[in-house]
């Protein structure tokens, strides 16, 4: 007699190598997302991937990704599960484990309205609400003119120190395993600076059919114009970005007078903290909503 399929709830949960990148992309694909294969390289090289194989042998039947940030953050990204097991309890099953193992490391993540409760349900709470802004960006409303000794230019390997420095102190996690990373990872990278000292920077990466625009990091909102403009300049795709419609709503204003149109609004949770460490006033744009 043959063996009967295990049940989903004894399927083995094992880590996700970089190998696994296109069953992770034709998971997404099947769920109506993009493939996203540039995205999966970076975060299954930078991250940790844990994924269920589907029982019938065709590819995975669930994954996610952690991105840890040391002991005091870790951030959560692409929780997916194949349609044809949805809804039976196997994505829970998965967050559980990945709850569990965090132990009293901070999670954040961020979540839409289906994912919500099951979040809320694990001790997620929601600090922010931020809005998927993509379109092609028409220059109607020029960005403001910097003070004298500030600009915008195109990064070099030399400013990879001070960016990190940058960042630490506004992420408020070392990203250095991430941020590496992102000038290969990146079409465009731009910083600004002040007088000789770096105060933001940004970048625009390939997703599919966009240029995604992130991380965003400024020392104030005009500074923060300003990248996106020289950035925006720099490409002919529509831009794809994620900003805190609460803080920044200024900015949100701006996009939208640009040519950029909300295409859907998630919820930013944290657990076991209050709220995200670092400096939120500084923050404008995650580098993806998949790894902060």
């Amino acid at each position: 007699m043959p063996l009967s399929p295990p049940s989903l709830d004894q399927l083995p949960i094992r880590c996700l190598p970089p190998n696994d990148l296109l069953a992770c992309a034709d998971l997404s694909e099947s769920r109506g997302w993009l493939r996203e294969e540039h995205k999966w390289g970076l975060l299954l090289a930078a991250g940790t991937g844990y994924g269920i194989d589907a029982p019938d042998g065709e590819g995975l039947a669930a994954a996610c990704v952690v991105t840890s940030y040391g002991p005091g953050l870790a951030a959560i990204g692409m929780m997916l599960v194949a349609e044809r097991y949805a809804r039976r309890g196997i994505g829970r099953r998965l967050m559980r484990q990945i709850v569990a193992e965090a132990g009293d490391t901070p999670l954040t993540l961020y979540a839409t309205s289906n994912g919500r409760p099951l979040y809320e349900e694990l001790g997620f709470s929601e600090i922010a609400q931020v809005e998927m802004l993509k379109g092609g960006f028409t220059f109607a409303e020029p960005a403001p003119e910097l003070p004298p000794g500030a600009s915008v230019r195109p990064a070099t390997a030399e400013d990879l120190p001070a960016l990190l420095r940058l960042d630490q102190e506004v992420f408020g996690a070392d990203r250095t395993h991430v941020l590496a990373r992102l000038p290969a990872f990146a079409d465009h990278l731009r910083v600004a600076e002040h007088d000789g000292r770096i105060t933001g920077f940004g970048a625009l990466w390939p997703n599919v059919d966009t240029h995604v625009l992130g991380p965003l990091i400024a020392h104030d909102p005009e500074t923060a114009q300003a990248l996106v403009a020289s950035l925006a300049a720099a490409t002919d795709r529509p831009l794809r970005t994620d900003i805190d419609s609460g803080r920044h709503s200024a900015l949100v204003s701006w996009l939208k007078a640009n040519g950029m149109d909300r295409i859907t609004r998630t919820s930013l949770m944290v657990r076991s903290i209050p709220d995200l460490p670092g400096d939120d006033r500084r923050r404008f744009a995650p580098l993806t909503v998949a790894a902060g």
